[in-house]
């Protein structure tokens, strides 16, 4: 893919891919179904898809998880194919963006895409302090985040963000009763977007980037 060329700057293609190929090897059968939630969400960008997943599917079929050779293949494999084209596909500035974020207990995830493509994906572990902050509070942090790691696409475009946590819908009509959201809502300043809300069983790209 080279480099991608936004309206502002050039963002690397290694900033794009890392959160996938990062991903650290599966160790539980939940760490693997999480892997291929993602991966089968972008299924119909992957050629021969079903023939590069078989082995880490045929561990969930049975009742003894046995991570092997063959397994490890499927699973380098199958994290190349997510990073490659056609996968990520180049931004069109005449196409609004999707910024698809989620908070877990100890770090974040966000994928952006446009028309269900992805362009980029992106995690975080949160510091201590988020560590012991409301569900709500990191759910901000990671919106926030998001915005900030692509704000060469967003700033300037109108955007929308999915969360899976329903209060954030209405972030822009809240009273602002902290500090701490203050701190973060300056951070959306000067950005045109909109917050839509999608339940966590269908945020499944987001949420297991926010758990690799």
């Amino acid at each position: 893919l080279g480099h991608m060329v936004s309206s502002s700057g050039v963002t690397s293609v290694l900033e794009k891919v890392q959160a996938v190929s990062q991903w650290p090897t599966p160790r539980t059968p939940r760490a693997l179904r999480g892997f291929l939630g993602l991966a089968g969400f972008y299924r119909q960008f992957i050629k021969g898809y079903a023939a590069l997943a078989s082995p880490l599917t045929k561990l969930l079929c049975h009742d003894q998880f046995e991570w092997s050779q063959e397994a490890e293949t499927a699973f380098q494999n199958l994290k190349r194919a997510l990073i490659e084209a056609p996968v990520l596909a180049l931004p069109d500035f005449t196409t609004p963006f999707v910024v698809e974020t989620d908070a877990s207990g100890s770090s974040m995830g966000a994928v952006l895409t446009q028309k269900r493509h992805p362009l980029a994906y992106y995690n975080k572990q949160f510091c201590p302090k988020l560590l012991n902050a409301s569900t709500y509070v990191r759910e901000l942090a990671a919106i926030t985040a998001a915005v900030k790691k692509w704000h060469q696409y967003l700033l300037g475009h109108h955007f929308v963000i999915l969360t899976n946590h329903q209060s954030l819908r209405e972030l822009m009509n809240q009273t602002i009763q902290t500090p701490e959201q203050h701190r973060y809502l300056a951070r959306l300043l000067g950005f045109d977007y909109s917050i839509q809300y999608r339940a966590g069983r269908n945020n499944v790209v987001a949420g297991a980037l926010s758990r690799s």
